[in-house]
């Protein structure tokens, strides 16, 4: 019983890992469902955060527009897009090869 505890407080360090930085109040998108984003830019909002920067790369942009329009829509009113920049990055495949990847990187600052 203790392990498993253990592994889901070494599961949820993980996550809560990769998907803030919170010092610069950053929130990575990836793969997992968008409330679990939701909840992230929630928590730094609640922190105290006046400013959130919601990035995302590829497939994953789908999913960022839909964290902050969720955010704007049904939890801040008074949310606010400051900034959206896209891009391209780089990347290096598996195989050698080297492809393009957009990237989205949206501002929003609470009002």
């Amino acid at each position: 019983m203790a392990e498993q505890a253990k592994k889901k407080n070494t599961k949820e360090e993980k996550t809560a890992k990769h998907a803030t930085q919170a010092n610069e109040g950053t929130v990575l998108i990836g793969k997992k469902p968008v409330m679990n984003y939701v909840l992230a830019c929630l928590a730094l909002l609640n922190s105290g955060a006046k400013k959130l920067v919601i990035k995302a790369r590829g497939r994953a942009i789908s999913r960022a527009v839909d964290t902050v329009e969720l955010l704007r829509r049904a939890f801040f009113k008074d949310l606010q897009i400051k900034d959206i920049a896209v891009g391209t990055e780089e990347v290096a495949r598996p195989e050698g090869q080297k492809t393009n990847v957009s990237t989205i990187e949206i501002t929003v600052v609470r009002a």
